[in-house]
């Protein structure tokens, strides 16, 4: 089992390094960490007295890690959930924050668990999960990755700006949906067809 540090340094990984896609709500982002979460924790970096692109330019990887441990893991407290959940709902709230939770929690009400759809991780949520993983703990985190896959479909479905993150320029799988689908079984993953027929409304 990974520890939280190396599912960070996994997170950090993937991101990849400085961008600033003006298509990206986030703004300027460097290993997954945007300009916006910098200027919430008061990272001035370069020490001009404000926070901005060029702090971003300055972040480092260990940084990062710190970050994504500190705030996005154990704040939200997602060691209250069962272990086979922490990789992908510590990775989906790097990328998506509360949201990745309330993704969760609608799972969870769907499996006919009274859960309350807020964003926030308490007992309620954790016994839930915990309920849901001693059935089939393989089968609550493939359900949890298809229902991030779902996520980015509905986003990109009212977001013409945002296809290009869940699909290529050549037509396959773009960046977000590849990332869904590193936590969710083989089998599971969409066909080449099935993503094409899934996305040709986009056009």
């Amino acid at each position: 089992m990974l520890t939280v540090t190396e599912i960070a340094e996994q997170i950090v990984a993937r991101e990849g390094g400085f961008v600033n896609d003006p298509d990206d709500p986030g703004g300027a982002t460097k290993h997954g960490v945007t300009v916006g979460t910098m200027r919430r924790l008061g990272l001035d970096l370069t020490g001009d007295g404000t926070v901005g692109v060029e702090d971003v330019r300055e972040l480092n990887r260990r940084q990062a890690v710190e970050i994504f441990t500190r705030h996005y893991f154990e704040a939200p407290r997602i060691a209250s959930l069962p272990a086979c959940l922490h990789a992908t709902v510590f990775d989906m709230y790097v990328n998506a924050g509360s949201n990745a939770v309330r993704i969760l929690q609608r799972l969870l009400r769907d499996m006919g668990f009274a859960v309350t759809v807020d964003g926030a991780i308490g007992p309620q949520t954790a016994s839930a999960a915990e309920q849901a993983a001693l059935v089939d703990a393989d089968g609550l985190r493939d359900a949890y990755g298809i229902a991030r896959r779902n996520y980015y479909f509905r986003l990109a479905d009212r977001r013409a700006a945002s296809r290009k993150f869940a699909r290529a320029r050549d037509g396959t799988k773009g960046g977000w949906i590849k990332r869904a689908e590193e936590f969710i079984s083989a089998q599971y993953h969409l066909s080449r067809q099935a993503f094409q027929r899934r996305t040709a409304a986009w056009g």
